[in-house]
């Protein structure tokens, strides 16, 4: 229906008074929507001509003080009218809230002002969650002529079948009689209106009217007309005549609603995820092609990085990255002219500078071929102009916090309407909500980079061989915001040829936690080269997280692998056992140990055991994220950990990637995991050689003949003169410093040269500055100079002094001769 049938039949106070009545299939309505409480939720200016009732005073009231109805005239469900005596009882019924089906009818209505009117209503119970309950249509009935023999009855259309060709639109224009109803809720009363015999709507640009099927739309080229006279005014800045201002306030409030409707679907549309480039995806796909044909997004590279950028407006060296092209023109057109990852910088003269230095939209009607020429300069060896020449565009600033953090380029094709000062102010909403989702997701990138970076550096760097043992680690960031845990592992070389190894579990996440669990690495790794015994350790670690004052609890497994002596010194703290697999029978078990309390429990004392291992066994170590899965028991996780543990695998990495696949599969993990394997080579009889000195300065010289004969017994005479001379050193200061047990001298062949000297002294040596008349401080200086490495640590009888030398390279055997 048209605002041009509301004028000719006029439903206001003067309804009934010499008004010109409608043409056939034209009924000005009024929609009236009341709540569950019985009260007015929506009142149309319909309803405000027919009822006299301005919205201001309807709104919240009573609808049946504001609908007065008697002597009615209802319908039977023959389609003909019958007399009624009551007072509509349908329509009041409908009103109070005990009308459960669809009515209709006619009845007399007295408004203010005017004589009682006669009206045809309809009602329809709404059902499903929401305030709605009840939507009323009414129409004046005056100006229908019912008696010239148009119509052959005043009633409603029904749909008695479901297949009505105009279901999906109707859905679409539903939320605009109902307030606050989504597509998705009309969608619902659409199909109660098609399955439950509900009047069929038809639904015009603007107007919502109630017809039956024989009803015509004679005005409908008229009303088009009209309401293009009224565009064309208002486009040339021209006074919209007064008989037009009705299609011109609808014409904008269209224009408005439509564009509500867009950036409430667009919002809905983006932000599902806080990974920026699904981000991106999401806003160049949610504007193409209901806004726009073309789509290009551009981010600084810091944002694009995941870094934080210094604070000021871009200028001409920012480099802008595209990060995608959303397009509706034919597949690959776009692709190699303007290719999505590269980085350029935008010169001063150019639309795209202007947007990103003032963060407000710039309007371009339509790329003349200056303009074109000025864009497509900065494409080298590439002529942009056919893709951008005589089209429209609009370039919108994407920022948040007043920063622009980058734009995008929206191009219309030439045969589509050219962006105008509406467009502007829609472009400049989405860039708004668009820049506020980029934004959480560059935030959300930085910090992973940061949590990333920060537990990059706090995982240590474990070589892949150490004396005796082969190791191989993982480790598997939580699925949890931040990513950042308290799980940690370690290996830590120390005398003797043995070495340590630890996996630790700080309980949190956080930085909190990651911080906690850098404080007892260094503990460990500090406690470790003190040569402590394990359960010693443990407890020292539990007495140090006392005094740190945290609240935070964190379990501990530590091991010291003597390759030597083929054993593993083991102690726990709360947490899960180690795995160990035979390489006799490819067997795997978990060890059976003491479990002990976490660390910061406080008071509770630790055990260690000795287990016999043989070369070639593997020990696992992991934290409880590898085997913990909500909702399951830990013993089913411990279980797959051994059957993993003991496949059989090519290398060590391999049997690790093994391990993670058989057991991150699972799902449900959002804990993070560590894990070690190390592979228990250890060192044969005839690499190790040992001596016992007798405390006389004289054996020195006994030490240089010893380790003379036993590197060339070993094929390591390339090695005998620095070795002799560092162990002769060695010697004469524990000879000197030693009170009654004999020194002993130990040599050890494995991927290098180690050699030990013990005296009962327990004080360490130190480097001294010797000046050239100085007679101490020379040996050390001469160790420190020539060896690999060398340090000291205490035992329980004294100290340990050791350095190491590199081995010598072999060279592979000649080919022999092919003659």
């Amino acid at each position: 229906m048209d605002r041009g049938s509301e004028r000719e039949t006029p439903c206001g106070p003067q309804a009934g008074q010499g008004a010109e009545p409608a043409p056939p299939g034209r009924v000005p309505l009024a929609v009236v929507v009341v709540d569950r409480d019985g009260l007015v939720s929506h009142w149309s200016r319909g309803a405000r001509r027919l009822f006299g009732v301005p919205k201001e005073e309807a709104i919240g009231r009573t609808a049946l003080d504001l609908l007065p109805v008697s002597g009615a005239l209802t319908e039977g469900r023959d389609g003909a009218p019958h007399a009624d005596d009551g007072l509509g009882p349908d329509l009041e019924s409908s009103l109070d809230g005990g009308l459960s089906y669809p009515a209709a009818g006619r009845a007399r209505l007295a408004a203010p002002g005017r004589e009682r009117a006669d009206v045809l209503w309809w009602a329809y119970p709404l059902v499903g969650p929401g305030p709605e309950r009840l939507l009323v249509l009414a129409a004046d009935a005056e100006g229908l002529r019912p008696g010239d023999g148009t119509f052959e009855r005043i009633a409603p259309g029904f749909a008695l079948h479901t297949d009505f060709p105009g279901a999906q639109d109707l859905a679409r224009r539903l939320p605009e009689i109902l307030p606050s109803m989504s597509v998705g809720e009309s969608a619902r009363v659409v199909g109660q209106i098609l399955e439950l015999g509900y009047p069929v709507l038809e639904f015009s640009q603007n107007d919502r009217v109630p017809v039956t099927p024989d009803w015509g739309v004679a005005r409908r080229t008229e009303r088009k007309a009209r309401r293009e006279r009224a565009a064309r005014a208002r486009a040339a800045g021209e006074p919209v005549p007064e008989d037009l201002r009705d299609e011109a306030e609808d014409l904008e409030y269209a224009a408005v609603r439509e564009r509500l409707e867009f950036l409430n679907e667009v919002s809905g549309r983006i932000g599902t995820s806080l990974d920026l480039s699904r981000t991106v995806v999401e806003v160049s796909r949610a504007v193409v092609p209901r806004f726009t044909d073309v789509a290009g997004t551009y981010l600084r590279e810091q944002v694009v990085a995941g870094e934080g950028f210094p604070d000021g407006v871009p200028d001409t060296t920012t480099l802008w990255h595209r990060v995608a092209v959303e397009h509706t023109d034919e597949p690959g057109r776009w692709d190699d002219v303007v290719p999505v990852g590269e980085a350029m910088p935008f010169p001063a003269h150019t639309p795209f500078f202007r947007c990103m230095t003032t963060g407000e939209p710039v309007l371009v009607p339509r790329i003349g071929e200056e303009m074109g020429h000025a864009i497509a300069a900065q494409f080298e060896k590439r002529d942009i102009r056919p893709l951008i020449t005589g089209r429209s565009m609009l370039v919108v600033p994407l920022k948040a916090r007043h920063v622009v953090l980058g734009f995008m380029i929206l191009l219309r094709h030439p045969e589509r309407p050219v962006f105008n000062d509406m467009d502007r102010v829609t472009g400049a909403e989405l860039a708004a909500r668009a820049g506020l989702v980029l934004d959480n997701a560059r935030m959300y990138t930085f910090q992973e980079n940061v949590a990333e970076t920060l537990q990059d550096s706090m995982l240590p760097h474990i070589p892949p061989r150490m004396a005796g043992c082969d190791i191989a680690t993982r480790y598997l960031p939580g699925t949890l915001l931040g990513r950042v845990g308290g799980d940690w592992f370690d290996a830590v070389k120390l005398h003797g040829g043995r070495t340590a190894l630890v996996v630790g579990d700080v309980m949190g996440h956080g930085l909190n936690s990651a911080a906690m669990m850098g404080q007892l690495r260094t503990a460990v790794q500090t406690m470790a080269g003190l040569d402590l015994p394990p359960a010693q350790l443990l407890r020292n670690l539990d007495d140090l997280a006392q005094r740190l004052g945290d609240s935070y609890l964190a379990t501990c497994l530590y091991a010291v692998y003597d390759p030597i002596a083929g054993e593993l010194h083991l102690a726990n703290a709360g947490h899960i056992p180690p795995v160990l697999v035979r390489a006799e029978d490819g067997r795997s078990e978990l060890l059976d140990l003491p479990t002990g309390a976490p660390i910061g429990v406080g008071g509770v004392p630790f055990e260690a055991v000795r287990v016999r291992v043989e070369p070639g066994d593997r020990l696992v170590m992991c934290t409880d994220g590898l085997v913990e899965v909500r909702g399951e028991d830990i013993g089913v996780g411990l279980a797959t950990l051994c059957a993993s543990a003991a496949h059989p695998a090519a290398s060590m990495d391999d049997a690790c990637d093994t391990i993670i696949r058989s057991l991150n599969t699972r799902g449900g993990r959002k804990d993070d995991v560590a894990l070690l394997m190390a592979r228990l080579n250890g060192i044969a009889p005839d690499d190790v050689a040992e001596w016992r000195l007798a405390l006389d300065p004289a054996e020195a010289g006994r030490a240089r003949a010893v380790v003379r004969e036993q590197l060339h017994d070993w094929g390591l005479p390339e090695l005998a003169a620095p070795a002799e001379l560092l162990a002769s050193e060695l010697v004469t200061n524990a000879v000197r410093h030693s009170r009654a047990r004999p020194v002993a001298l130990r040599l050890v062949r494995g991927d290098t040269l180690l050699c030990e000297v013990d005296d009962d002294d327990h004080e360490l040596p130190t480097l001294l500055s010797a000046g050239p008349l100085d007679d101490r401080g020379r040996g050390l200086r001469v160790v420190s100079t020539l060896a690999r490495q060398w340090g000291t640590s205490r035992t329980g009888a004294g100290k340990t002094v050791w350095f190491e030398l590199t081995l010598p390279r072999r060279r592979a055997p000649s080919a022999p001769d092919a003659r």
